[in-house]
């Protein structure tokens, strides 16, 4: 059965607790007014839940829980935060996930909260409002799942973050101006389509996460190596891995690509006298294989294969090595050992390595 609408109504039915927890969620509420609630509980109330409602709106009257210190709004279909939430002076905590918020759906003096933590993702936002930048307490943002296209330069000012959520959007591109956080440690721009790295990231001397699983990265800096406190980075989906991905199918050589292989390896004489031109420069095109074990040679068909390999104890990096079959298993190495080795994580101090997330 719905609830009726109104704040008495809400007030009524919500759940309350001793620690100061106000929960108005899943109460099917159109409407909500803090004129309904006791001034005790108002003054009491350190967290509001208003999650999971079909509020539209808030009224100015939320301004009245001045001890309040977490507000949730989520999964509502508000299009505005009102004014009255800059009175609330205590306030640490915002989450409004799942609205349609936009860039102007903010109070004009919204950037003199004191908070620490803001969750705005799930709306509809094109750009980051400027007044979340004057957030200097702010500890953590999240706006994934909008429609931002860039990170404006001022994003520099949140010298306290600690973790930037901008993944599912249209991000093109990372401003230098993010390797000015300090304390970032945690910096997620998955599903984007941004195309390049800036190499001053290797200043975040705090990151120890960086999701940029898919974009459109083709490389990536070589100063991503200096970010010595990194523990994951995920880069499945972009065009710079799909190169590195070991093909599980292979498709067996053609016969001209046997009789080639069988000329070349065997070093059968041959002269232009006799084969035709275009089998002649078809032969000077064998690549050779790059297993020592192996004196093999391959034309079209070959099995790529991906090998990890230590960098100096610090990262495990993808190298590519394309092989004439799949016999030949242990390329680039004289020492059978030492490839074991170096796939086995525990030659590798657990507090120096990393991970490079792949698929």
């Amino acid at each position: 059965m719905e609830i009726p609408e109104g704040a008495a109504a809400a007030a009524a039915t919500a759940t309350a607790s001793g620690d100061g927890v106000l929960d108005f969620s899943r109460l099917s509420l159109s409407s909500f007014s803090a004129d309904g609630v006791s001034d005790e509980r108002r003054r009491d109330a350190r967290q509001l839940y208003l999650s999971y409602n079909r509020l539209a709106s808030l009224p100015s009257s939320v301004g009245l829980f001045c001890n309040l210190e977490f507000l949730d709004v989520s999964n509502n279909g508000l299009s505005a935060i009102c004014e009255g939430v800059t009175r609330l002076t205590r306030l640490k905590t915002l989450v409004a996930k799942n609205n349609r918020l936009d860039e102007f759906s903010l109070p004009k003096d919204f950037g003199s909260l004191q908070l620490e933590v803001l969750n705005f993702s799930g709306n509809r936002f094109e750009e980051i409002p400027l007044q979340c930048m004057k957030l200097l307490r702010l500890q953590s943002l999240s706006l994934g799942g909008n429609r931002l296209r860039s990170i404006p330069a001022e994003i520099e000012n949140l010298t306290s973050l600690e973790l930037l959520y901008l993944g599912g959007n249209l991000i093109t591109a990372i401003p230098p101006e993010v390797a000015n956080l300090p304390w970032l440690s945690y910096l997620v721009l998955c599903d984007n389509r941004i195309q390049s790295v800036p190499p001053q990231l290797t200043r975040l001397h705090s990151l120890r996460s960086l999701s940029l699983h898919n974009n459109l990265l083709t490389y990536l800096p070589r100063e991503i190596l200096c970010l010595v406190h990194l523990q994951e980075l995920s880069l499945r989906g972009n065009p710079l891995v799909v190169r590195f991905v070991k093909e599980m199918t292979y498709d067996p050589p053609s016969l001209l690509e046997f009789a080639g292989r069988t000329i070349k390896s065997r070093n059968i004489p041959y002269y232009p006298g006799d084969l035709p031109a275009n089998l002649l420069s078809y032969l000077d095109f064998a690549s050779k294989c790059p297993n020592p074990k192996c004196a093999g040679v391959y034309f079209d068909s070959c099995v790529r294969q991906i090998k990890f390999v230590d960098f100096c104890g610090k990262y495990r990096l993808p190298l590519m090595h394309y092989l004439c079959s799949p016999e030949c298993t242990s390329p680039c190495s004289s020492n059978p050992q030492s490839d074991a080795e170096s796939e086995d994580e525990s030659s590798v101090p657990a507090y120096r390595l990393q991970r490079v997330l792949l698929g």
